[in-house]
Order: structure tokens, then sequence, then C-alpha cells
């Protein structure tokens, strides 16, 4: 048997330590200038820009959700929808029905299902949200009689309680009614949007003479009571 041994030529050396010319890009690089609207406008702008279809799921409850204004130059699909995901991105604090508040990380954007991205991927739209429960109701009764008798009237309080949820932001104030016959005023609502008022009833609380007010002209006016 015979065995030659030796080294490489230069020529060889140089073939073997240059590097290989990168890959053809495999995606459809584009610009785009989109003005904002829904996922759909969003893919029909893309595909407009790029001249080729695109493949996209989009379920039909993120349909109508809105989607900011975005200008691209140069970029393809992957580059475009991470830069979009990364956009929505944010932290929100949701109040939960025991008035506490809890923090939640949301956004949306297109996903590629499956592994290697080409021309040719799937793309589904997603969004990320809280996952929160529906808020539960309840019916509080609060006596009115003292603080009528004391010359309080209805009008004061629930203008109170409606201004305090005002202030608080409160988009659902309480539902409020007032029963002439047992004098009780009936609130039905969340129970963190109820305490609201629990505390203008303290601040109202008659003081411990108050009982010198009862049977007046000007408590039984305030009350209604006066015919």
């Amino acid at each position: 048997m015979l065995l030659a041994f030796g080294s490489a030529s230069a020529a060889d050396k140089t073939a073997t330590t240059e590097p290989k010319p990168p890959p053809p890009e495999s995606l459809t690089k584009f610009d785009l200038d989109f003005k904002g609207g829904n996922p759909r406008d969003l893919i029909a702008a893309v595909q407009k820009a790029t001249g080729k279809p695109l493949n996209v799921l989009i379920p039909d409850e993120y349909a109508n959700a809105t989607l900011p204004e975005l200008k691209m130059k140069n970029v393809n699909a992957v580059q475009l929808f991470r830069a979009l995901d990364e956009a929505s991105r944010k932290t929100e604090y949701v109040k939960n029905p025991d008035g506490t508040y809890s923090t939640y990380n949301t956004g949306y954007g297109f996903r590629a299902v499956g592994g290697n991205v080409t021309d040719d991927a799937i793309w589904s739209f997603y969004v990320q949200k809280p996952n929160v429960p529906p808020p539960t109701k309840i019916c509080r009764f609060y006596s009115l009689g003292p603080y009528l008798d004391w010359g309080v009237s209805i009008d004061d309080i629930t203008t109170a309680i409606k201004t305090g949820a005002k202030m608080l932001g409160e988009t659902d104030e309480p539902t409020m009614s007032f029963h002439k016959d047992t004098r009780l005023l009936i609130a039905v609502g969340e129970p963190s949007r109820l305490d609201i008022i629990d505390s203008v009833l303290r601040a109202l609380q008659p003081p411990p003479n108050a009982s010198v007010w009862q049977n007046s002209p000007k408590s039984k006016e305030k009350s209604g009571q006066e015919k």
C-alpha cells in the first residue's frame, strides 16, 4: 500500500478558507406607507406593496382591531410584523370586582404558523388581552330615615354620590332608586362601586343630637313629608 503525505497547496487553502457568499434574500423586501386601519387593511397594503398574495388568518372577533400608522422602507414581512408586535406591547392595570388592581401584558400582531418563514408562510393575527371575569353586580339597601329626619334630602345624598363617582372617573355608577314607603335607598352595582354610597352616608351621619331636628318643618320639607 502506498501512502502519500503532504500539505495542501496555497490555492487549496484559499478555496477552503474564503467565506461562502451569503444566501440570496428569501423574503421579498418592500416599502410600506400604511395610514392605519384594521388587520385586513394592513394585509391589503402589504400585498399591494409586494405584488404578491399573503396567506393570512384573521379571527372574526379581531377583524375590527385598530392598527396604527406604519411607514416602513426596505423591510420584509418578518421585520414588519415583529415591529408591529413590539409597538403594541404595553402593561395595563385592570380593576378587579373587589376593588383591587391586577397588571396584564397586552399586545397584538401576526405570528407565523410553522417553522421556516418564506413568502408562502401562513400568518395568524392574534390579540393578547386581559382575561378578566365579567363584573358581578349586587343589590344593597340603605335606610335613609335618620338622614331625612335630620334635614338632608334625597337629592342631596344622590348628588353627592354621583359627584364622587364622576370625580373618580367611574363610567358605570350604581343604579339607585328611593322607596318612599320604607325610606330605603336601593342601589345596584359592583361591590367596589357601591362603596362610595357607604362613604357618603358615613360623611352625612347625623350627630348624636339629631333627634332635635325630627318632625321639624325644615326636616319634613326636605324629606318630602310635608303636605
